[in-house]
């Protein structure tokens, strides 16, 4: 089997083992290995194949990492409503209590328990906030 041959079969292999994993990155380094194999067609050393493979995949590599369908950047989970579902709704407060160091706190029924709700940018008044992060069993909460 020639050179060219084999770096497309493992391009191959690597290819079929991305379907498995649901990422791109197998996919960056199959494209180090075609790149391989054009390098083998130009009749390149194994050396140099070698070098290309690693140079091109780890580019490649690299370039998806940084695209945004690379690797996401970690959330808060306690603002994530993507892992919380009581992130972005709705509660009523009806009565605040100053803490003097520019926080207000209230109790409040939400989803039918009591809850210790805290108010950190704004003076406290009656109504209709939006919860923006949950911290154990305090609700975070700005105006809506």
């Amino acid at each position: 089997m020639n050179a060219w041959m084999t770096w497309l079969v493992l391009a191959g292999v690597v290819v079929i083992l991305e379907l498995f994993t649901g990422t791109f990155y197998l996919l960056m380094i199959a494209v180090g290995l075609v790149a391989g194999a054009l390098a083998a067609i130009l009749s390149l050393s194994p050396a140099m194949q070698l070098i290309t493979v690693a140079v091109v995949g780890s580019v490649a590599t690299l370039a998806l990492h940084n695209s945004k369908y690379g690797w996401t950047k970690n959330q808060d989970s306690a603002r994530d409503p993507n892992v919380n579902m009581d992130i972005g709704m709705s509660i009523q407060v009806k009565e605040w209590q100053d803490q003097g160091n520019g926080k207000y706190t209230a109790r409040t029924m939400y989803r039918g328990a009591m809850w210790d709700v805290e108010l950190q940018h704004s003076a406290g008044y009656p109504g209709a906030f939006i919860i923006e992060e949950i911290q154990g069993s305090r609700l975070i909460v700005r105006p809506s």
